[in-house]
């Protein structure tokens, strides 16, 4: 079995990669954005953390968070998340003889990626990774296009411009 090794850091800011189980033509989060946006606010108000960037896309989620001083439980902010964004959907999908056995749903992958944040010039460049998502993977032309970000909120603070890798020739050499 694999050595999975997690970067646990009390008050640790992060970058994760969730991705849907079934990836490829599944526009599930997207199509439930409401209620994921829904479960996130109601783990954020018993499992705080503050949220810096966020792309919500068909099949995978991209976010950078920050934990509480001396809170290092990620672990359990995904796993409510997952849940509870699985528990309000019918169960149409299809579950291995593995995850039925579990009591699982076949709606999400079991692990997720995280990476700690170690510096200002990484956080920048996992705050651009999460924003230019969509036009990387061909959904928009320009960043701006793409509703379920954090971009908007952002660059109304200034911290973007509102026409931030806005169209061909603009794109960052972003690889995943």
């Amino acid at each position: 079995m694999p050595d999975y090794r997690r970067a646990w850091h009390p008050g640790g800011t992060y970058f994760f990669t969730v991705n849907l189980l079934q990836r490829h033509g599944n526009d599930l989060l997207v199509r439930h954005v409401d209620v994921l946006r829904e479960v996130v606010r109601s783990v954020r108000l018993r499992h705080p953390f503050v949220m810096h960037g966020w792309v919500v896309l068909p099949d995978h989620i991209h976010c950078v968070i920050e934990l509480p001083d001396g809170d290092a439980d990620f672990a359990t902010r995904w796993r409510l998340i997952k849940m509870g964004f699985s528990k309000t959907l019918p169960r149409t999908e299809r579950i291995s003889t593995v995850r039925a056995a579990r009591g699982e749903r076949g709606i999400w992958q079991r692990r997720y990626w995280e990476h700690l944040i170690r510096d200002e010039r990484d956080f920048r460049a996992h705050m651009d990774y999460v924003h230019i998502n969509p036009v990387k993977h061909g959904l928009i032309a320009r960043v701006c296009d793409w509703p379920y970000s954090t971009f908007h909120h952002l660059a109304e603070r200034g911290v973007y411009p509102a026409d931030w890798a806005g169209g061909e020739g603009d794109l960052p050499g972003y690889e995943d």
